[in-house]
């Protein structure tokens, strides 16, 4: 087990995930960043609550949770829907009665460029990437505005600030709206207490990525595995979570509108191995 920093003021926080699940590939421990984010807010006795589009993905990430003496909730949701996250949020309201935390870690990436790009697959790109955060902003906000506190956290990812070598156009445009809706949102609900930031994760080490080596995308996994990272490996799903759990935290109290990068010093290399 990592070893977790500890955030006092977390104790109790109910803290909403959206994406929790996580694939689970034979023989292996890992976690996923939406996963190990929920791990990391329940080891610091935040009250847990997850949805993912998987019960399946979402059992076996809470069934890890409670097995380590956390808090963790979970239902079925289709986040690009708003009456599926009208419903998760009303659930959480009434299992908690409040909503803290609100961490969107929806996503998945396609390939393809201006040119090569079919409209539908575009369309689902902004779909999977962009609207779930507007969803989740839409109708927790007003719920955080109430409270007058609360804390948002988007899952971004350096290809929103930089080309990474993957011709993913829709992907990366998607990501880098993520980083400037954080940006406008941070502004706009600070004075109202309610803090919105974002994390952009580098090359990290996910059960995706795992995925390819066990089922025969050996090139696809040498590729990844052969990225300049400055650091000289890839990350974890627990630097993402223990990026997240410092914004979610008061130590990041004056902190709001950000992207926190996590990505081993990648973004500011000077290229990417083809």
């Amino acid at each position: 087990m990592p070893p977790f920093a500890t955030y006092p003021d977390l104790k109790n926080k109910v803290a909403l995930v959206m994406g929790i699940g996580q694939s689970r590939v034979p023989g292996s421990d890992i976690w996923g960043n939406g996963a190990a984010i929920a791990r990391f807010l329940a080891h610091n006795d935040a009250k847990v609550f997850g949805c993912d589009l998987s019960l399946q993905a979402a059992g076996y990430t809470s069934s890890r949770i409670r097995s380590e003496g956390g808090i963790c909730d979970i239902m079925t949701a289709d986040v690009t829907s708003a009456a599926d996250v009208q419903n998760v949020a009303d659930a959480v309201l009434k299992k908690h009665g409040r909503i803290d935390i609100l961490i969107n870690n929806v996503g998945a990436t396609a390939t393809g460029d201006p040119a090569s790009m079919s409209e539908e697959a575009w369309d689902k790109q902004i779909q999977i990437n962009l609207k779930p955060i507007y969803l989740a902003c839409h109708i927790i906000l007003p719920i955080m505005e109430s409270q007058q506190s609360g804390v948002i956290i988007n899952n971004a990812s350096i290809a929103g600030l930089r080309y990474i070598g993957k011709p993913q156009v829709a992907y990366s445009t998607a990501k880098a709206a993520v980083i400037h809706f954080t940006r406008v949102t941070g502004v706009m609900y600070a004075p109202k207490g309610i803090r919105v930031n974002a994390v952009a994760p580098g090359l990290i080490y996910t059960p995706l990525v795992e995925s390819l080596k066990v089922n025969g995308q050996e090139e696809a996994y040498r590729k990844i595995m052969e990225q300049p990272v400055p650091m000289g490996r890839m990350g974890s799903a627990h630097d993402v979570a223990s990026a997240v759990g410092f914004l979610a935290s008061e130590s990041a109290g004056y902190i709001t509108g950000q992207c926190l990068v996590v990505d081993g010093g990648f973004t500011g290399s000077s290229g990417v191995k083809l």
